[in-house]
């Protein structure tokens, strides 16, 4: 039987960038943040990167599923996940908000906000059903601790 590929949240991240940065080149529509406010934008790029990398380590060390649709063998609730139950999601949102501050264009806000919505519609229902499923009470508690995003 063929395994079927499935489209993971990086990928959908890596398209929306692009896209953001296509999109305030080629409808440029009406700038509301100028310089030196722009600028945030980077700060906000790092923060995002620093997110996703010390959640990648601390999935890695746990040795535990980075992907959606895989079966977790450990719940982490220390480093970032003390703040949001989907750090990944959180700092790929950031990152392109980031961009959006950076370009300053009205367009490029459509990115982050549409990644958001993919991410609550395609994964993060499935993701966290199947960490009730798999950790049951102990995923409760910490589902009513943390946030979902924050």
């Amino acid at each position: 039987m063929k395994k079927t590929k499935k489209i993971l949240p990086p990928t959908y991240f890596i398209i929306l960038l692009l896209l953001s940065i296509g999109l305030h080149f080629v409808f440029p529509i009406k700038k509301i943040i100028f310089p030196p406010y722009t600028y945030l934008g980077f700060i906000l790029i790092i923060f995002g990167g620093v997110i996703n990398i010390w959640t990648d380590l601390l999935l890695k060390k746990r040795r535990t599923t980075v992907k959606p649709h895989e079966d977790p063998t450990y719940l982490i609730t220390s480093g970032p996940f003390r703040i949001s139950r989907n750090p990944q999601y959180l700092g790929f949102t950031v990152i392109l908000l980031g961009i959006a501050v950076n370009h300053g264009t009205i367009i490029t806000f459509l990115p982050p906000i549409i990644f958001v919505v993919l991410m609550e519609l395609i994964f993060i229902p499935f993701e966290e059903k199947n960490l009730e499923r798999i950790f049951g009470k102990e995923y409760i508690e910490y589902k009513n601790r943390v946030g979902r995003w924050l």
